[in-house]
């Protein structure tokens, strides 16, 4: 029997943390939930899933729809395009059947490939790779996520490179509905009417946008803060999310824009995280004075999850006084105004 391989190229870097990562979770679930009702789909589609943050990985490997089981996604440090893309091409020369003399082999595979942010490693070679040795034999779809992903990087693959700016729950929902309705579209077209070209779904443009043309390409500006910490009492880490703002203020006779990074979360992760995240990648800095509130612990509750020892990691804390790095076992010392109003520099994760 010919099999309809279906791929699902995942980011799960810092920037992932929180309602995207999880809408993923659910998306996943929802897809495989109605393909499971789809006979068609049943009978030829078969799914995978590959992750990648600083690492790439399969955690689900090419099995039948009915036999999968969607999974919980990893969280990890660095955006490593390029490897996510070695390892893809690896995958397709292993699991998928090619046609011989004597058979028959898979239908052309189609990837759905979802990202929020930019790469943090080089992705020339991957790309040139791909292009002459495996875009003609996939249908390679590429979702950017939200409004800071490298869409310039993504075109390079693929002339079906879209856009979800707005990820909001019900705009999130309809883009899992288009990817459930274009896998079965394609399911139909390869059962009835056997052929390889793409047969993807009508896009809602009020929700999915194409990128047509390299003027439609956004800048691609950092747009956010990752910072990792550890729970004091747990040893657990967490992740600490500002997101960009700039707002206009008002001088004597003129407005300057200031920009600042908000608070937006603070996420417990487990020690996955650190495997997942690319051990050689140089931690960038940023000074405290740049952002705007502080979280408490996700773990155990303590008042701030932004405390600094002298050895450079952060941790939570539930006031003043002295406590035991979880990063360093060494003790630290608090005080009331330990911070200082010009601000220090913290290791900020590369997204």
């Amino acid at each position: 029997m010919r099999r309809l391989p279906v791929y699902f190229v995942l980011d799960v870097s810092e920037s992932m943390v929180g309602e995207n990562l999880q809408k993923l979770e659910e998306g996943l679930n929802s897809i495989i939930r109605t393909l499971r009702q789809d006979p068609q789909a049943l009978e030829t589609v078969y799914v995978s899933v590959i992750a990648f943050a600083g690492k790439a990985k399969t955690i689900v490997p090419l099995i039948e729809v009915a036999s999968f089981y969607p999974p919980k996604l990893p969280i990890g440090g660095g955006t490593s395009l390029g490897g996510a893309l070695f390892h893809l091409m690896a995958e397709l020369d292993k699991s998928v059947v090619k046609t011989t003399q004597e058979r028959k082999g898979d239908w052309k595979p189609i990837i759905y490939l979802i990202t929020d942010g930019k790469p943090t490693d080089s992705v020339s070679s991957a790309i040139a790779k791909w292009k002459s040795e495996y875009a003609n034999k996939t249908t390679l779809v590429a979702i950017a996520l939200g409004k800071y992903a490298d869409i310039g990087v993504l075109k390079q693959l693929t002339e079906h490179t879209m856009i979800l700016e707005n990820t909001c729950d019900e705009d999130f929902k309809k883009f899992i509905a288009w990817i459930t309705d274009s896998v079965k579209s394609q399911s139909k077209s390869v059962s009835d009417a056997p052929t390889d070209s793409a047969n993807l779904a009508k896009i809602d443009e009020t929700v999915l946008s194409l990128i047509k043309d390299v003027r439609d390409l956004r800048p691609a500006d950092p747009d956010y803060v990752i910072l990792t910490g550890r729970c004091q009492r747990t040893r657990l880490p967490y992740l600490m999310k500002y997101e960009r703002n700039t707002q206009a203020v008002k001088l004597q006779d003129f407005a300057i824009d200031v920009t600042h990074y908000m608070v937006s979360g603070c996420y417990p992760v487990g020690e996955e995280y650190f495997e997942w995240s690319d051990a050689t990648t140089t931690q960038l800095k940023i000074n405290t004075s740049e952002l705007l509130g502080t979280p408490g612990c996700p773990h155990c509750g303590n008042i701030s999850a932004f405390g600094m020892c002298a050895c450079g990691g952060i941790m939570c804390l539930n006031g003043p006084g002295t406590a035991v790095c979880p990063w360093c076992e060494e003790e630290a010392v608090f005080s009331p105004g330990s911070v200082g109003k010009e601000g220090f520099d913290v290791n900020r994760a590369r997204g």
